[in-house]
């Protein structure tokens, strides 16, 4: 249940991102071949993106496993062009719009990239010879679900923010694509990854900026919020488990699966700031607030299915893992 075919081409789109850049290096160290496919938007510093393609484009020792293709999700003959030229074997789907708060301001980046551009990947697998699509989905599909841990069995029809309802849009489309076309996909709700190279929107970057300024940091809900903190190594291991091991049918025959990635282990907010202050050397300045919309109080996987079907275990606690992110963050930043 978990053979890498280092024989295969890996179509990874978002491949100039945080999961992406560390995922095709992954791929290229087990052997495999990666056409990376990237729209380099500068919804956060395009710096940091170029800084990941070009270890991509010319480290060793895989240097010329990969081949990079600037284009965007939503344009369907560039995508066109990619599949005819590199024809891929696996594709995974990391590209899309991020953020919850952002959804509130800008909703048409996330109907062209999340829907538009998705349904691009979904027509190009059906009209190519993909053996499995692998596809990011979110946390954020769950809500305001009260139950934990969030297990992929539970409602997801209450979407508290545009981009939680655009990623469970993707996982019903892949679906009908799964049962209507024959092709196999694996969804996977992401659970608040981090660690060196990480979004400059999430916590970790964001509040480490703020903290090296001198300014104060937003902590909503007056710091009563958890969130299940899940260090890019562990995610980008589960991934790379089920790369080429696409679901079997269901009782309607469509070969497609969901599965939660995370720590499983949800982590008080105000903690994760404390190790951050630990690592950086830094007190932060503490701005408590109200819960804002689109936020939810806690996030916390069941991965107990990714754990039996692959053996997914993560292995970093989230006092190793902000530690080796404020290592990275303090040479980055020179400080």
């Amino acid at each position: 249940m978990n053979d890498f075919e280092p024989g295969y081409t890996y179509l990874v789109t978002g491949a100039a991102g945080f999961i992406g850049y560390y995922l095709s290096k992954r791929i290229m160290e087990a052997g495999g071949r990666v056409v990376g496919f990237d729209n380099m938007n500068d919804y956060y510093d395009v710096t940091l993106k170029e800084l990941r393609l070009s270890d991509l484009d010319g480290s060793q020792p895989y240097a010329g496993a990969f081949t990079f293709v600037k284009g965007d999700l939503a344009d369907r003959q560039a995508l066109d062009a990619v599949f005819e030229q590199y024809n891929p074997d696996v594709v995974v789907n990391l590209a899309a719009q991020a953020g919850v708060r952002y959804s509130i301001e800008n909703p048409d980046a996330y109907i062209q990239s999340n829907l538009v551009g998705f349904a691009n990947i979904l027509e190009c697998c059906r009209h190519n010879d993909v053996k499995h699509l692998v596809y990011a989905s979110s946390s954020s599909v769950y809500g305001g679900n009260k139950k934990v841990p969030f297990s992929v069995d539970d409602q997801v029809d209450r979407p508290v923010s545009l981009y939680a309802a655009t990623k469970k849009s993707n996982e019903l489309m892949a679906y009908s694509y799964c049962k209507l076309y024959g092709i196999k996909a694996t969804g996977l709700r992401f659970f608040t990854v981090y660690g060196p190279m990480g979004r400059p929107d999430m916590a970790a970057f964001k509040f480490a900026d703020l903290m090296r300024q001198g300014k104060p940091i937003d902590i909503y809900n007056n710091g009563d919020m958890y969130r299940d903190f899940t260090y890019v190594d562990d995610i980008v291991t589960g991934i790379f488990k089920l790369l080429c091991t696409p679901p079997k049918e269901d009782d309607l025959g469509a070969c497609y699966k969901v599965y939660n990635i995370g720590r499983g282990k949800p982590e008080k907010l105000l903690d994760f700031v404390d190790e951050l202050e630990a690592g950086l050397n830094i007190k932060a300045t503490r701005n408590l607030m109200p819960m804002q919309p689109g936020d939810v109080y806690q996030t916390y996987a069941d991965v107990s299915e990714l754990e039996k079907d692959f053996g997914y275990r993560p292995t970093t606690d989230m006092k190793d893992g902000v530690r080796k992110f404020t290592q990275w963050y303090r040479e980055y930043r020179g400080i």
